[in-house]
């Protein structure tokens, strides 16, 4: 379980592909060592495994269904990821619970720097459009977000520089995928009554 609040980044150190899946080895100042095997990282929103740890290397495997899922189909040497290790008993939670369940992708469709602030849309499928509630939580890249408006095909957010700037979101650009995690409360209420249908 995580709560969206982004310290850390790494770089996409060596990507080795396998028959179903990849083994994915990123480049980080987290503070874990080998005793740490087996904990759940959330890279860029997705729930990974640590399996290896070696010189600040971590190694995850991401299966085909991962990759079908997330933005890591296209993941490429040099990537930059939000991190974040998970949460603790009694820590404090700034963003929302995030489970590093992707739903989804998106598509950047506009970044726009308004006065110091950064106006970002991003495209969605009309199925994933209508799970959306306006002013709730969205995690992106594993980032806890506010919607703040929802269109037919894409949705907007609002990012403050120090935001923008500790996260991958200054490295984004248009048509650039994204991981969407919506909000588990969300998805819960929306089930909930559709049940009741």
């Amino acid at each position: 379980m995580f709560n969206g609040i982004i310290y850390h980044k790494g770089t996409v150190e060596k990507i080795i592909k396998r028959p179903k899946g990849i083994n994915l080895f990123i480049k980080s100042s987290l503070k874990i060592n080998s005793k740490d095997l087996g904990i759940s990282v959330a890279c860029d929103g997705v729930c990974l495994t640590l399996i290896s740890y070696k010189k600040k290397i971590s190694e995850f495997y991401l299966s085909n269904e991962t990759l079908l899922r997330s933005k890591f189909r296209n993941i490429k040497l040099g990537s930059v990821l939000n991190l974040e290790l998970p949460l603790i008993f009694g820590q404090k939670i700034s963003g929302h619970i995030c489970q590093g369940h992707v739903d989804t992708v998106g598509h950047v469709k506009l970044i726009k720097k308004i006065d110091k602030s950064y106006l970002f849309q991003f495209s969605v499928d009309t199925k994933t459009s209508k799970q959306l509630i306006e002013k709730a939580s969205i995690c992106i890249n594993g980032i806890s977000l506010t919607i703040s408006k929802i269109k037919k095909n894409f949705f907007e957010i609002w990012v403050i520089p120090h935001t923008f700037n500790e996260t991958n979101l200054s490295n984004l650009k248009k048509n650039d995928l994204v991981n969407l995690e919506i909000d588990i409360l969300s998805k819960y209420v929306r089930n909930y009554f559709n049940e009741k249908k």
